[in-house]
């Protein structure tokens, strides 16, 4: 493991061994990386072994690992001793950390604030950990390296598809020869990246969805995926650390129960996401709503896991109470074993490419990187969690603005009405322009002044026409075109008029070419209008 300052390796260092073991947790289909991914770690410089069927379970057999360039290892026993790097899913159990060596780095789902006795096991190994869990979410350039979004994203898809298996309808509405089929009604309980996936994936099925959340910033989100925000009858901020929710207080807690009491007596299926970091689940839906359902509705606990939010979950288990089917499942995620894995994998590679900007195959922990340090919750068998709040840069300090800057805004901003000119300047320029017309009109042709009167005003009128319709509309480039498309139909137009008598009809070269014109800038204005309403078709829903 290297320290100190990020500098490629010197020549002859070996390039580390990045190891993949089976998965052993009862019921995980997922493995850390797929061969796809396995390409690109062996581009970083890196050595890439993969235990025996570690990837069966997510479509990925041990040919595809070795056709991407990765060695396969026999047992777990061998796999750990190879390794410098372990990327896994699930945490180490303990027969697992006993094979694990001075030095070692292991990149895998901690949670180290649930698991303080596996910490401690880590940490006398002497090892080097970086929880993915624990990755600093509210920092941009750390979304690629966010397993928890990429895993929630399709944990809260699954969740819908299992509602969908479980009841007993279509989830769109339809009007058959065979009667009327109402639409389905969902409630996600929770906005965050697993209740916006349910949200979309509910709403693109034909279902009515509502959606609620602490967080109130997240109702634009809602209604943007087809969702309708039920807002709770009471005002508090709810939005926690990290980009999670907060515990609300009592009076937010009861009002929240009303409204979902009341939605559990509308709606076929609730879909509830709620968990807060090192808590249990909070119990959103009791045995009462539950009671109060109608029979066949389904609750889908994604928080089972955790103890869940429904009082009657029974995690692992879709059981039946009350005529509801509430459906526990601890797997959601392993349930598409292969889109997950996928994602998963491109997580940690992210990470890889953070660890290794020398492209070297080694990775160095710089503990100066608010991402890295953040993630980083052993260093060399020291015990670094939980990290300190990433640094937030200082806001320049505001230029001083002169006295006279809000008059100057007012007479020059946006929308706001310029100061009048003076009216000596205006006098000035209106004998500029007086003098510099009386020139033209004396000695251009009484043919030129009649055309150059009408190309003044096809400017002034399409200058005031074009610039007064809403950019929403129109766009300035848009507006432009369609202003010069219009001085050409109006100069074509006045070209074709007197030579439509019969006398000069026939062979009029001028006619034609007046006629090509007004065809091409009506194709140019109606086409440009036609796309235009494409692309606001595309925001409607």
């Amino acid at each position: 493991m290297q320290s100190g300052t990020a500098t490629a390796a010197p020549m002859g260092v070996p390039a580390q061994r990045i190891g993949v073991p089976r998965e052993i947790f009862p019921g995980e289909k997922r493995v850390a990386t797929v061969p796809e991914v396995v390409e690109k770690l062996i581009k970083l410089g890196f050595k890439v072994t993969v235990e025996t069927g570690a990837g069966d379970l997510a479509n990925c057999s041990d040919e595809t690992y070795r056709a991407a360039g990765a060695d396969i290892a026999a047992d777990a026993a061998a796999l750990w001793q190879a390794s410098d790097i372990v990327f896994k899913v699930r945490g180490p159990t303990t027969d697992e950390v006993a094979l694990m060596h001075e030095g070692q780095t292991l990149i895998s789902f901690i949670w180290p604030a649930q698991n303080p006795d596996l910490m401690q096991l880590l940490a006398a190994k002497k090892v080097t950990v970086l929880a993915i869990d624990a990755l600093p979410r509210t920092l941009s350039r750390a979304q690629k390296m966010d397993a928890l979004t990429s895993q929630a994203g399709v944990a809260g898809y699954r969740a819908v598809i299992e509602a969908a298996n479980a009841f007993g309808r279509f989830f769109a509405g339809q009007i058959t020869a065979a009667g009327k089929v109402p639409p389905a009604k969902v409630f996600i309980a929770g906005a965050g990246v697993a209740g916006l996936a349910a949200i979309g994936t509910a709403a693109s099925l034909g279902a009515i969805v509502r959606a609620n959340d602490t967080r109130a910033e997240v109702a634009d989100q809602v209604v943007s995926l087809g969702g309708e925000f039920v807002k709770v009858d009471y005002e508090e901020e709810g939005s926690g650390g990290g980009g999670y929710a907060k515990v609300m207080s009592e009076g937010f807690q009861k009002a929240q129960r009303e409204m979902y009491a009341k939605q559990a007596k509308e709606v076929d299926i609730i879909v509830t996401t709620a968990l807060i970091p090192g808590k249990p689940a909070p119990k959103l839906i009791t045995a009462e709503m539950v009671q109060s359902m109608k029979p066949g509705s389904v609750i889908v606990d994604m928080a089972a896991e955790q103890g869940g939010n429904c009082e009657l979950t029974e995690p692992g288990q879709a059981v039946v109470k009350h005529g509801v089917t509430i459906v526990g499942y601890t797997d959601l995620v392993s349930r598409l074993a292969k889109q997950s894995s996928t994602l998963y994998g491109t997580n940690l590679f992210r990470l890889t490419e953070e660890l290794c900007k020398t492209k070297d195959g080694q990775v160095f922990v710089n503990m100066e990187d608010d991402a890295i340090r953040g993630l980083t919750v052993t260093k060399d068998g020291a015990i670094t969690w939980p990290a300190p709040a990433p640094k937030v840069a200082a806001a320049p300090p505001a230029a001083a603005k002169p006295a006279t800057a809000p008059a100057a805004k007012k007479a020059h901003g946006h929308g706001e009405p310029s100061a009048p000119m003076p009216a000596g300047k205006l006098a000035i320029m209106f004998a500029v322009a007086a003098a510099l017309f009386w020139l033209i009109g004396r000695n251009a042709p009484t043919a030129f002044m009649s055309h150059f009167t009408v190309f003044v005003l096809a400017c002034f009128v399409g200058y005031m026409v074009v610039w007064n319709v809403k950019p929403a509309l129109h766009t300035p480039l848009m507006s432009v075109t369609n202003a010069i498309s219009s001085i050409i139909a109006i100069g074509a137009l006045v070209q074709i008029s007197p030579l439509m008598d019969a006398a000069d009809r026939p062979n009029s070269l001028i006619t034609w070419i007046a006629a090509v014109a007004i065809a091409l800038t009506a194709i140019n204005m109606f086409g440009g209008f036609a796309v235009t309403q494409r692309m606001l078709a595309m925001f409607r829903k």
